[in-house]
């Protein structure tokens, strides 16, 4: 039997710095509203969803940049957005920073969580590839200090969830081939994500001009490659004089865009998602216990990168 889940992927347009919690919260009710009027299960919703993408900026002030982050999930400003999934029987995904306590410890996290029909988190994930720099960079247009305000997590774990098996990955992380094989390897059979990635790339501008191809091509690649759907949502437009990309989709496990966004503003756009259609790659081109050669892959832990001269060239290998 068919297996469908209906996903809205919950576009946001810019959040400005001033934009309180309250009044972010209720664009994303407003979007929840929609999707379940449209008959979806579950809204998708971007990377740092309830601010501005404070990353862009240096804070010596460390009160300063904790007034970003939520010491509690669901919080005073957050259970409305609970309540309504549980009142509606739709459940999300919702990026955030999370602070926390661990061990007498304070941890600060670019975090994930899926939450179910009935307003229970069921999966958190904490973003693994921290992109940017963890120091004051003044020559930049604009600065990415996640290495500076966020630690790494810890990996990438799935759940049951929606009649399968759900996976989460943040922004950066969609970039890295093993995030969605780490998935993949679990069984995956949707992997959501959300991001807030600028046009302009200050280390690289020879790039900007392929912003949103980049975007889709890795998406696309992950999905077809584990035979997953890959769910990307974006925070779009002219944010704080920062320019973000949109390009917010929903990918097939062939690796087709089956449903997008068209502008950089608040939208949705829905796709109806047979999680058995996964199972046509899974168990053919892509049938891991088949194909796969985990003894031929062993550099892919052992070595972290390619060591290189002073002049920037690789090493030679030994002969």
């Amino acid at each position: 039997m068919a297996r469908f889940v209906n996903v809205a992927a919950g576009q946001l347009g810019p959040i400005a710095k001033s934009e309180t919690r309250t009044e972010v919260v209720a664009r994303l009710m407003a979007m929840m509203r929609r999707a379940h009027a449209d008959g979806c299960d579950l809204i998708v919703y971007p990377e740092l969803a309830l601010t501005t993408f404070f990353p862009r900026w240096y804070f010596e002030d460390q009160a300063e940049i904790d007034e970003f982050f939520e010491r509690e999930m669901p919080g005073a400003e957050t259970r409305r957005l609970f309540d309504l999934a549980r009142e509606l029987g739709i459940g999300f995904y919702l990026g955030y920073a999370e602070l926390t306590v661990e061990a007498g410890i304070v941890r600060r996290y670019n975090t994930s969580i899926l939450v179910d029909r009935t307003g229970a988190i069921v999966l958190k994930y904490r973003k693994v590839h921290l992109p940017g720099h963890a120091e004051h960079e003044p020559w930049r247009k604009f600065q990415h200090l996640e290495k500076r305000y966020f630690e790494p997590g810890a990996g990438f774990g799935v759940t049951s969830a929606f009649g399968g098996v759900m996976g989460m990955a943040i922004c950066n992380d969609r970039r890295w081939s093993e995030t969605y094989r780490v998935m993949g390897l679990q069984g995956v059979e949707m992997v959501l994500i959300g991001y807030n990635t600028p046009v302009h790339n200050p280390p690289a501008p020879e790039h900007d001009h392929l912003s949103l191809f980049h975007n889709h091509l890795v998406m696309q690649a992950g999905a077809y490659q584990n035979g997953t759907f890959v769910v990307g949502v974006a925070k779009a437009g002219i944010e704080e004089g920062v320019e973000h990309i949109g390009g917010s989709c929903i990918i097939a496990p062939s690796g087709e865009i089956i449903a997008s966004c068209t502008t950089t503003g608040d939208e949705i756009a829905i796709a109806r998602c047979d999680l058995d259609l996964c199972n046509s790659y899974k168990r053919t081109t892509f049938n891991f216990d088949v194909h796969r050669q985990p003894r031929a892959y062993g550099m892919i832990v052992e070595r972290k990168g390619v060591t290189t001269m002073a002049d920037g060239t690789p090493v030679p290998p030994k002969a």
